[in-house]
């Protein structure tokens, strides 16, 4: 009986597009959300950094692309939470306002080693978790976000490798 009528319940509410809308979002992509927006926020000021006191003109010309897609990137996830009744931070947490704190810090080779090393780490993370979202995110709008945004993610591991002294 109960079945029944959580069936028919739910069969009511996708006909009137209440369940399933493109704008619902799991558990799993909440903290998608969550940790993407943080990442973000922190590649758009670490690369605005760099653009500031990067050592090398190389890293000087990564941070300006960095801090410009992100934002984009970041504006995006933004508007689709939003839809989704979720609030993105405009504040950074405790653990990435202390790691640009600490790469602030920092001159010359010193800060662009500092800047690859967070930047190649933090894309490695967020790739993994664009790609996954990518395949298993139950929102339409989200999934390709995360299809569109795990490609420039890609881009900048390509281009963080090709830079400073690690080439």
């Amino acid at each position: 009986m109960i079945t029944t009528v959580i069936a028919a319940g739910l069969a009511v509410a996708s006909a009137l597009g209440i369940a399933g809308s493109p704008n619902d979002v799991s558990p799993a992509d909440r903290g998608f959300i969550a940790m993407v927006g943080q990442g973000g926020l922190f590649e758009v000021m670490a690369g605005q950094a760099a653009a500031d006191q990067g050592g090398s003109q190389d890293i000087r010309d990564q941070g300006v692309t960095e801090a410009h897609d992100h934002l984009l990137v970041g504006d995006k996830l933004t508007s689709i939470a939003a839809d989704a009744g979720i609030r993105t931070g405009d504040r950074l947490n405790t653990q990435f306002q202390k790691e640009l704190t600490g790469l602030k810090s920092l001159s010359g080779p010193a800060f662009d080693a500092a800047y690859l090393s967070d930047m190649k780490a933090i894309h490695a993370k967020d790739g993994a978790a664009f790609a996954k979202e990518a395949e298993s995110s139950s929102n339409p709008k989200l999934k390709a976000f995360a299809a569109e945004t795990h490609r420039i993610v890609e881009r900048h591991i390509g281009e963080l490798n090709a830079v400073g002294p690690e080439k």
